[in-house]
């Protein structure tokens, strides 16, 4: 396939001010990060009230302040000689691309069902594993003028950051570039943390490689999901748990209610106050593990697995706040592990929404400081990278998050049209939920499955009677 896009040049930015950061070692959360690819993500843009000139020297000058602020992504990894992998701060700079799609435009980009292919190529370091940041740079962005708008992708390296670090550097880099002086949040390079340890994780000769292929057949798409319809699956998925909560009483009362109605099944603000009134009980399941029980459902379906086939949900948290003190809202790097929750596909698939929902529910509430901690423990016991891929086609692995702020940054023009990701980390069953663009509690998931799986969860009544 020919390419859409032509590079028009390409340099090195460097940090506005030298780095006062000592090395930084890699944590137990960054390690296992090596073999995955850089994080690829970034936004789609109306046509900015600069000159193209004016544009690309606005975004270097405040990539270079953005980066005195994060010094660590300006450095290159380093492995001594008792094998520890560091983040020297030594100010080597990141890559910036300008590059031109003229023929590319946004209705383009929005209008299909699937994701285009071209997408892919707004990003730096396509299929990059993230060890290579020993003699790559940690990051790069990529500036690409549409025929009717500009798309500004961001790659960083995942051993180096974690959605939560990514979306930190990309929102104070658009607060630069829009003329903030004093940035809002700045980050904590602290490294003694409960993930600090002197643990080595042991590398093949030249490094790891991804642990999936990355070339089987896909299908990307993007499915909305409005907060009305999510409200619903909260509905279902707690249904269960309300009745047992509420009296008989207290429900025929609310039935008797005028606020208490369903027009073709459209949930009424009353259903939410109920929801809302319970949101103080543990016990009560999130709208986004409803959501994600209800995908975990329509995708198994989807695969048309035995019945005895167990089908697994992985969902990467994020540990920041789970801990005891707390970590920095704003740690710079990865505090984030992986809750699995497994199911045999036919038990999943016969009983109702809550039944899933709830086991999602349970194992994100259980992971406390205490699971944390133990995780740690476990991983210093056997150091290894994370086997992200999908190794029994029955898996499901959720990336990325709705409350991250994708849409919080404005460049100077603006907030985002859309966000997008690139090729990176891609495979059978790779979720990415991100916030809708309307806010409000809406979301976007950004779905990959092979191509039959996706043809299949397109004719999922259940799931579809909620897509936008």
């Amino acid at each position: 396939m020919p390419s859409s896009i032509c590079v028009v040049s390409k340099c090195t930015i460097y940090p506005y001010q030298k780095s006062r950061l000592r090395t930084l070692r890699l944590s137990v959360s960054d390690l296992p990060m090596l073999s995955c690819q850089y994080i690829q993500k970034g936004v789609l843009l109306s046509t900015p009230p600069y000159s193209v000139t004016q544009f690309i020297n606005l975004l270097k000058q405040s990539l270079s302040t953005a980066l005195s602020h994060f010094p660590a992504l300006a450095g290159r990894l380093v492995t001594d000689s008792e094998g520890h992998v560091s983040i020297v701060c030594n100010d080597a700079g990141i890559d910036f691309v300008e590059a031109k799609a003229c023929f590319v435009n946004i209705r383009s980009l929005l209008s299909p069902l699937d994701v285009p292919d071209c997408y892919k190529e707004f990003f730096s370091f396509d299929e990059t594993v993230s060890y290579a940041g020993h003699n790559k740079p940690l990051a790069a962005v990529q500036a690409t003028e549409l025929a009717d708008g500009v798309f500004i992708g961001c790659s960083v390296n995942h051993a180096v950051t974690d959605g939560t670090s990514f979306w930190h550097f990309f929102n104070t880099f658009a607060e630069i570039c829009k003329g903030v002086k004093k940035i809002s949040k700045s980050p904590d390079f602290s490294r003694d943390t409960v993930f600090d340890s002197l643990a080595v994780l042991k590398f093949p000769a030249g490094g790891p490689k991804a642990t999936f292929s990355g070339d089987e057949p896909l299908r990307e798409r993007v499915f909305s999901f409005s907060r009305e319809a999510i409200l619903k699956m909260k509905f279902r998925a707690n249904n269960g748990i309300l009745k047992t909560q509420l009296t008989n009483s207290e429900i025929l009362g609310k039935q008797s209610s005028d606020s208490w109605k369903t027009v073709n099944g459209e949930i009424t603000s009353a259903l939410a106050s109920l929801l809302k009134t319970n949101s103080n009980r543990t016990a009560e399941i999130s709208s986004f593990q409803s959501l994600c029980a209800q995908l975990w459902r329509s995708v198994t379906r989807a695969r048309k697995l035995a019945p005895s086939k167990t089908t697994t949900f992985r969902m990467a948290v994020n540990c920041r706040h789970r801990l005891e003190p707390r970590l920095d809202a704003h740690y710079f790097g990865n505090a984030i592990q992986s809750i699995p929750t497994v199911a045999a596909a036919g038990e999943l698939l016969s009983r109702d929404l809550s039944w899933g929902a709830d086991i999602l529910h349970k194992n994100v509430i259980a992971h406390d400081d205490a699971t944390v901690r133990r995780g740690v423990v476990d991983w210093e016991r056997q150091p290894r990278l994370f086997p992200l891929g999908n190794f029994d086609g029955a898996s499901i692995t959720m990336g990325s998050s709705p409350r991250f702020p994708m849409y919080d940054n404005d460049f100077g023009w603006g907030r985002p049209l859309a966000v997008r990701s690139g090729r990176a980390n891609k495979f059978d069953g790779k979720i990415s939920a991100f916030p809708g663009r309307e806010g409000n509690g809406s979301v976007d998931l950004e779905v990959v499955l092979a191509p039959e799986t996706m043809a299949g969860l397109e004719k999922d009544l259940e799931f579809m009677q909620y897509v936008s």
